[in-house]
């Protein structure tokens, strides 16, 4: 019984420790995407997955919007977007749902 204590404590701090170790880039300024228009979707089960700003040294580039199929069980793409921290603003993905 001892031995499984240790275990689930020892896995519930390491996870614990692995989710604060996630490195979120912070900037000062928040950017704005580039203006572009969205291309007519190639067929009716494609989602249209917003742009992105992705990590790149010590700051964020953007990688523009595509059309996807839907990924199996997913029905719709949540956008990402950013959110305001003390220091400045950080991106949090988007993500299928």
């Amino acid at each position: 019984m001892k031995k499984v204590i240790f275990l689930v404590s020892t896995i519930f701090f390491v996870s614990i420790i692995m989710i604060g170790c996630r490195s979120s880039l912070v900037v000062r300024d928040r950017p704005y995407p580039p203006s572009y228009e969205r291309p007519i979707a190639p067929g009716p089960n494609h989602v249209w997955v917003t742009g992105e700003w992705v990590k790149r040294g010590r700051g964020y580039i953007y990688r523009p919007g595509y059309w996807s199929r839907q990924r199996g069980g997913h029905m719709y793409y949540i956008s990402g977007h950013w959110q305001s921290r003390r220091q400045g603003w950080t991106w949090i993905r988007g993500y299928w749902r």
